[in-house]
């Protein structure tokens, strides 16, 4: 607004009011209420999950219609000890000026109407209700809390990019980059949207020693559960000079940090994920990363499951997939925390992946945690060429796209891991989230890419 000093954030002028001091808020409109005795409105500016009351004098209150739920004011005026219980000091509006007017009438975002399914198809305005307001405060700090962890043990962030010429999973499932109808014209190949940014950033594991990558990644998987999107981000770590229990080791002190640095950094909206999401999920969470993460083989994992005396949908056995009743299992009713699975069958894993000496399985692990199944997958990698060079072979790839990454082999190849954390199922573990539609500002699923 022109001609007036910048706002102060609403958390901030509730943490400083005082008694009889002067007071100007920027907000819009969550609730308002008019009565024959007083007149008030509850405004809200995203900074907190807080509400600023303000009283209105008798002459505002006629102004009714303009100040319904969505509109955009600036309120001018006094602060005063409340009447009320649920805060201590309220404003007394001297002035109001309307910024945008919120039309209530045909406002979509009304109490009745907050189901998560309807809120998806108004994802332009979901962002002001209190469930959304909350996940994307969270979301930034557990974004912040990601690069800190990071910074602080003087890893390197690297920007891998997001048009590739390789596929890391070796799925095929990748979102073609085409120019009009030549497939390979623009860049003289083939072109896809990255499923993974791990394979580009080794080649700078093998100069920084540490670093990782934090971006969006792609997948064209025609899949409508609540853990898949099409555009999602993922965090990859890349160690040099480590095996799998240094990855191991960085993973489960990642973890732990980033969710208790995060619940800290946000306590007031876990307050509100507690109440209304799911029970005491930060209690939950914080008890669950707080004890040492268990670990065991594939083949114990198959061996404990056969062992159970539970019947599962999906076959258990050594050799079998671990699928997510499967896991959920180990996580949330053998071990009741997280556990961390190493040394999978070669055929269920990524070419990259280090064989064991045994050749049948892989320095591989996944954590899985309650509630989710597996939140990270990670790896030693392969760094002796002629072993490489055969994985490529058994999983029936052509060397020639990876040129560049066999020669990582040739020139200083040094023992390397790294894990993929997905940011989104993180942030669902955390807060509750059923479902990732709903922890991402602009989900991209099958059929929708609207908003």
């Amino acid at each position: 607004m022109a001609g007036v000093d910048r706002r102060t954030p609403i958390r901030i002028l509730l943490a400083t009011a005082e008694v009889g001091a002067n007071a100007v808020v920027d907000g819009w409109i969550k609730t308002s209420r008019f009565s024959k005795n007083v007149s008030f409105l509850h405004l809200y500016d995203g900074s907190t999950p807080k509400t600023v009351q303000v009283v209105l004098k008798e002459e505002q209150a006629e102004m009714k219609a303009e100040l319904g739920p969505g509109a955009a004011v600036r309120v001018t005026g006094t602060w005063v000890e409340s009447k009320g219980g649920k805060q201590a000091l309220e404003i007394l509006a001297e002035e109001i000026v309307v910024v945008g007017e919120g039309n209530p009438t045909d406002y979509p975002i009304q109490r009745k109407q907050t189901s998560m399914e309807f809120l998806r198809t108004v994802a332009h305005l979901r962002p002001r209700t209190n469930t959304f307001q909350s996940v994307f405060r969270v979301r930034n700090a557990l974004a912040w809390q990601v690069h800190k962890f990071f910074q602080d043990r003087g890893f390197l962030w690297i920007h891998t990019p997001i048009i590739t010429a390789s596929d890391a999973e070796g799925a095929g499932e990748m979102f073609r980059v085409q120019v009009g109808e030549d497939k390979e014209g623009f860049f003289g190949k083939e072109a896809f949207l990255t499923v993974s940014g791990q394979l580009a950033v080794e080649n700078f594991a093998q100069a920084f020693t540490d670093v990782y990558t934090f971006g969006p990644t792609f997948r064209a998987e025609n899949s409508n559960t609540a853990r898949h999107a099409a555009e999602f981000w993922m965090i990859e770590p890349e160690i040099a000079f480590a095996d799998l229990d240094d990855d191991i080791a960085l993973a489960e002190d990642f973890i732990r940090t980033i969710a208790n640095e995060t619940i800290a950094q946000c306590r007031e909206d876990f307050d509100f994920f507690d109440l209304r999401i799911e029970k005491d999920v930060s209690q939950f969470i914080l008890e669950t990363v707080n004890k040492p993460f268990a670990r065991i083989t594939h083949d114990e994992a198959q061996d404990l499951l056969a062992k159970s005396g539970r019947k599962f949908e999906h076959k258990v056995g050594r050799g079998e997939v671990l699928q997510t009743e499967h896991e959920r299992f180990l996580a949330e009713e053998h071990f009741k925390g997280p556990v961390f699975v190493t040394d999978y069958p070669v055929e269920q894993k990524a070419f990259y992946m280090r064989l064991n000496d045994d050749e049948r399985t892989v320095a591989a692990t996944d954590l899985l945690v309650p509630r989710i199944g597996e939140i990270i997958g990670g790896s030693q990698r392969e760094e002796r060429l002629d072993v490489l060079k055969a994985q490529l072979d058994r999983f029936g790839l052509e060397e020639a796209p990876y040129w560049w990454y066999m020669d990582l082999r040739r020139f200083g190849t040094t023992p390397h891991a790294g894990f993929g954390l997905g940011f989104e199922r993180m942030l669902m573990w955390i807060t509750g989230m059923k479902n990732i539609r709903d922890v991402l500002p602009f989900p991209r699923t099958p059929g929708q890419a609207e908003f």
